[in-house]
C-alpha cells in the first residue's frame, strides 16, 4: 500500500522533492520505523509525564526546565533555555557551521489558568487531560523524532533547531516565537521554520490570522451619581462606542471577525465611575482588512468620547480614552507552491493522506509575517482542545505514522544525505 501511495504521490504533489519517495523507501527509514515501534511506550510515557506539569499562561518555568532535561537527554549542542523561556537545542547536519537552519517547534504553554487538574486519565488508548493535545503532544512527537532520526543514524545538510516556545497561547501573544527571530540566537540563521501543533496530519496550516487586541481605557473625573450629576461618564462613553463597534460590517471572505470580550470598572452603584474598560479582539485572514478594522475601532472610540464630552459637563474634567495594545499577531501567508509547503504536501500524500491547507493562529504567524516560509503541521489524531476534556488517541499504529510522517518533513525540508 506504501508503494501504490508513493506512485500516485509524485504527480499529485509535482514531485516538488524527489527525496521524499527515497526517504520513505531507504534501509534508513526502515530502522527507524522499528525504533519507533520499540520506543512507543518511552513516548507514551514522556507525554504523560509533560502533560502533568503544569504550564499555564505566562508560567510555563516548571514544564520548561523538565523539558530542557528532557532534550539533554538526545544528542543535541547548545541546549539551553534563552532570556524569554524557550528551551531548544540543535541537531547538526553537515553543512558549514553557522549556516542556514530549519526551525522545528512545538509550544510549551496551555490556556489553562494555574490550580487546573491536569492528572491524565486513560480509556483504552485515548488519554485525557487538559492540554494534552494543544501542545504537549508535539513537545512528545519532537522527542521521538530526534530519538527515531539518530537511532537510524540520519544525516541531514542543515542543522535543525528543535524549540519548546513560550507565549503561544491566549495573551502569550506569540512571545517565545517573536523573542526568537527578534533577539535569539539564531535570528539569522533561520530559513525554513515548522510548527507541530495542528490535529490531524493531513492538515497543512499555510496561513496565519492576525489579530489586533486592545484594552480601551476610558478615565474621567468621577464623582457622586445624584451629587455630581450630569458630568460626563466614561461608561456613556464606552457604552456608545461598543454599540457602534458591533455595527461594523466585515466581509466573510477573507474571515475577519471582532468582540469584546471583558468590562471592567465601576465603584459602587451610587458612582460615576473614574476609569472603566472593555478588551476588544480583532481578527482576519487578510492584513488589509485587518488594518481597516483597527483603523475603524480607534474612530470609534475617540468619536464616542468626544460625543460624552459635548453633551455633558467636563467642568471637572473631560473622558478620555486610552486604547493600550495587549496583543498582536501579524498576519501572513507561505504559498502554496513554496517548496516547504510542496515537501510537506508530498510527505502526507506519501502517507496516503488527504492534504488540507488551512489558517489558523499558531507561532508560524511570526515567520510568515517576515516572508520566512513556515507552516504548521498536525500531531497525531485528537479533540476538544481548549476544553477540560480534552484528548488525544495514542493507539499504536497511529501513533507510529505520527512520528513517521512528523519526522519524514523534517528530513526533507533539511535534506537528508
Amino acid at each position: 500500500m506504501l508503494c501504490l501511495a508513493l506512485g500516485a504521490a509524485a504527480p499529485a504533489a509535482q514531485a516538488p522533492d524527489m527525496g521524499v519517495p527515497r526517504i520513505i523507501t531507504s534501509t534508513q527509514f526502515k530502522q527507524a520505523t522499528a525504533f519507533i515501534r520499540s520506543d512507543y511506550d518511552r513516548f507514551v510515557r514522556e507525554l504523560i509525564t509533560l502533560t502533568e506539569i503544569p504550564a499555564p499562561p505566562f508560567k510555563e518555568e516548571r514544564r520548561a526546565t523538565a523539558y530542557l532535561e528532557m532534550l539533554r537527554q538526545h544528542r543535541l549542542s547548545d541546549v539551553e533555555m534563552d532570556a524569554e523561556g524557550n528551551v531548544m537545542g540543535i541537531r547538526r547536519g553537515t553543512g558549514a557551521p553557522g549556516g542556514p537552519l530549519v526551525a522545528v517547534v512545538a509550544h510549551l504553554d496551555t490556556v489553562f489558568p494555574e490550580g487546573t487538574d491536569v492528572t491524565v486519565r486513560r480509556e483504552g488508548t485515548r488519554l485525557m487531560a487538559p492540554g494534552i493535545g494543544d501542545d504537549t503532544r508535539g513537545l512528545a512527537l519532537i522527542l521521538a523524532i530526534i530519538r527515531a532520526m539518530d537511532a537510524a543514524t540520519f544525516q541531514t545538510e542543515l542543522d535543525v533547531l528543535y524549540v519548546g516556545s513560550v507565549g503561544e497561547e491566549g495573551e502569550g501573544d506569540l512571545r517565545g516565537v517573536k523573542f526568537l527571530f527578534q533577539k535569539g540566537t539564531y535570528k539569522d540563521r533561520i530559513r525554513q521554520f515548522i510548527a507541530v501543533d495542528g490535529g490531524a496530519q493531513g492538515s497543512i496550516t499555510t496561513g496565519g490570522v492576525g489579530s489586533k487586541r486592545y484594552r480601551a481605557v476610558f478615565k474621567g473625573p468621577g464623582g457622586h451619581s445624584y451629587g455630581a450629576f450630569g458630568l460626563v461618564n466614561p461608561v456613556f462613553a464606552l457604552a456608545s462606542a461598543a454599540a457602534e463597534f458591533s455595527k461594523l460590517q466585515v466581509p466573510s471572505n477573507p474571515k475577519t471577525t471582532f468582540g469584546i470580550g471583558v468590562l471592567r470598572g465601576g465603584t459602587s452603584v451610587n458612582s460615576i465611575p473614574a476609569d472603566v474598560s472593555m478588551d476588544v479582539d480583532m481578527r482576519s485572514e487578510s492584513c488589509d482588512e485587518l488594518g481597516k478594522v483597527d483603523k475603524a475601532f480607534h474612530s470609534i472610540v475617540r468619536s464616542a468620547v468626544e460625543a460624552e464630552n459635548k453633551v455633558r459637563s467636563t467642568r471637572e474634567g473631560p473622558i478620555v480614552v486610552d486604547p493600550q495594545l495587549i496583543g498582536d499577531r501579524p498576519c501572513g501567508e507561505t504559498p502554496r507552491n513554496a517548496p516547504l509547503v510542496q515537501t510537506v504536501t508530498a510527505v502526507v500524500t506519501a502517507f496516503g493522506l488527504k492534504p488540507s491547507y488551512g489558517i489558523s493562529s499558531t507561532d508560524s504567524n511570526v515567520p510568515m509575517s517576515l516572508g520566512i516560509p513556515a507552516v504548521t503541521i498536525g500531531r497525531g489524531p485528537g479533540g476538544r482542545a481548549h476544553a477540560p476534556d480534552e484528548w488525544t488517541d495514542v493507539e499504536i499504529e497511529s501513533a507510529v505514522q505520527a512520528v513517521q510522517v512528523a519526522m519524514t518533513i523534517v528530513l526533507a525540508a533539511a535534506g537528508v544525505q
